[in-house]
């Protein structure tokens, strides 16, 4: 069984914005500890309504037409991302949203990520931009490509799931 990083994040983050909430208030005291976190949303939503939704939709629908997006569309939307970690209330993704506003983060984040786009489009065929030949990058690839005359089936008829046992 392959234990994925991402749910136990979601579960710990709360857990761990708590502990963050306790360290901060006793370091600083309540009042200034709340000015912090009203602070964060209140640079958070700044950021969003100057980027403004328009970036998602961009993605959105360069993604639809089998574009890759590209490293123009990094900047605005790892903007609007740090934004929404500011939004939501704590110091560790407030961290986290600060560390993705700098550029050579921003650009780690980038390498890390591009090589894991597969854009396909809807008639079957990779996008026009240049894309990896995923044939020849791994012998054990997830990645399986079959066209419709590869994958044939013929029913079993000795299956007792086959529905002919049933009434016997």
């Amino acid at each position: 069984m392959r234990f994925s990083i991402l749910p136990a994040f979601i579960l710990l983050l709360p857990l761990a914005e708590i502990a963050g909430f306790v360290v901060v208030g006793r370091a600083i005291g309540l009042w200034l500890t709340l000015a912090l976190v009203m602070l964060g949303f209140v640079i958070g939503v700044v950021l969003l309504r100057r980027q403004g939704i328009g970036i998602l939709r961009r993605m959105s629908s360069e993604g639809r037409n089998g574009v890759m997006p590209g490293r123009d569309l990094l900047r605005p939307a790892m903007n609007v991302i740090a934004s929404l970690l500011l939004i939501i209330p704590g110091f560790l993704t407030d961290i986290i949203a600060i560390l993705i506003l700098i550029p050579p983060v921003r650009d780690l984040v980038w390498r890390a990520i591009a090589k894991r786009f597969v854009v396909v489009n809807a008639k079957g065929g990779f996008s026009s931009a240049p894309q990896p030949d995923f044939r020849d990058r791994k012998p054990n690839s997830k990645v399986v490509d079959l066209d419709e005359e590869d994958y044939h089936r013929e029913p079993d008829r000795n299956s007792p799931w086959s529905g002919k046992h049933l009434g016997d």
